[in-house]
């Protein structure tokens, strides 16, 4: 547009120069000429623009990232691509975030099912034994503790599962209040210095006083109790599990180690995972309380590290910032 208004312009102003009939007639007839030029011109452009357009909005359909778009650096067809590009953007983070969603609720329908496939089948073994008349009493009774075992195990698997995927989802809240770590170590060890002493593993605390936390106390017990606990099952008879803390103005470390059988190095970057068993875990495993472990720190805008060699032992590193 603002090409032909300067062309209609000059055409003016050469004809009021030049006064002749037909020098005039000669130069508009060159204008007219170069408008319909200019338009055409235009028109193929703005047809190749939307073409552009149609093949980006096509390869969008095609791929599984977004494909590069050609800038169209001026005018409303600029203007278009633009938005045209953010609507596609958006698009896709919601059909990614939607596609994410489904994953893991099918993984975790399937972690489930494998799971409980394994107590659910001994369960119904052991209930065709009960209905055999020739059992004795005390098979029954041996049988029926052992349903009433496996039913406990189901029950605390699905509150795990569940806590765990409250905790992924980011919707379990925490309720922060002040606790010295010292005393919420005292209070979470009891259980576990008895565990220590069948294993006849030493349980060693060295957490300095007035090491002061903002956490919720209940699901951090839960935390550093899963930690401390997986080190002392994969501690020799003998050997030590030690739990120490620092503070300063930037963060509190908390460590947990042991000179226990160690994690291969092709298992480290894994044992958060959920579910997830490394070479020498027990046969007792589900592989569930690391992961809730990292998930309850993260939920404290904490991190946690984990560094270990085989037949030397493991150390876990947790900072809350």
């Amino acid at each position: 547009m603002k090409l032909r208004i300067g062309i209609a312009v000059i055409s003016v102003i050469l004809c009021i120069l030049l006064r002749n009939p037909w020098h005039m007639a000669a130069v508009l007839a060159s204008v007219l000429i170069i408008i319909f030029l200019v338009d055409i011109i235009e028109k193929r452009k703005t047809e190749k623009q939307i073409d552009d357009l149609i093949s980006y909005i096509t390869k969008v359909q095609d791929y599984s990232s977004l494909p590069e778009m050609q800038k169209i650096s001026e005018g409303r067809m600029g203007i278009l691509q633009s938005e045209i590009y953010k609507v596609i953007t958006i698009l896709l983070e919601q059909y990614s975030s939607e596609h994410d969603q489904k994953k893991y609720m099918s993984d975790m329908m399937s972690d489930i099912s494998h799971q409980f496939k394994t107590p659910l089948t001994a369960i119904s073994l052991m209930n065709e034994l009960l209905m055999n008349e020739t059992v004795g009493d005390e098979q029954r009774l041996e049988y029926t503790g052992k349903i009433d075992a496996q039913i406990n195990k189901m029950t605390w698997l699905l509150k795990s599962l569940l806590t765990l995927s409250q905790l992924e989802a980011g919707v379990l809240e925490m309720k922060a209040e002040k606790a010295e770590l010292n005393k919420l170590i005292i209070d979470l060890s009891e259980p576990l210095l008895i565990m220590a002493e069948v294993a006849e593993v030493e349980y060693i605390c060295s957490i300095p006083d007035r090491i002061v936390l903002s956490v919720d106390i209940h699901w951090f017990k839960e935390a550093l109790s899963n930690i401390i606990k997986n080190c002392i099952e994969h501690t020799n008879k003998g050997g030590f599990v030690r739990i120490s803390a620092s503070q300063n103005n930037l963060h509190t470390s908390i460590v947990i180690e042991d000179n226990g059988k160690g994690i291969e190095k092709e298992h480290l970057p894994h044992i958060f995972e959920r579910f997830y068993k490394a070479g020498n875990s027990s046969h007792d495993s589900v592989g569930i309380g690391l992961a809730m472990a990292r998930q309850i720190i993260r939920a404290h805008d904490g991190k946690i590290e984990v560094e270990s060699e085989i037949g030397k032992g493991t150390k876990f590193t947790i900072s809350l910032y």
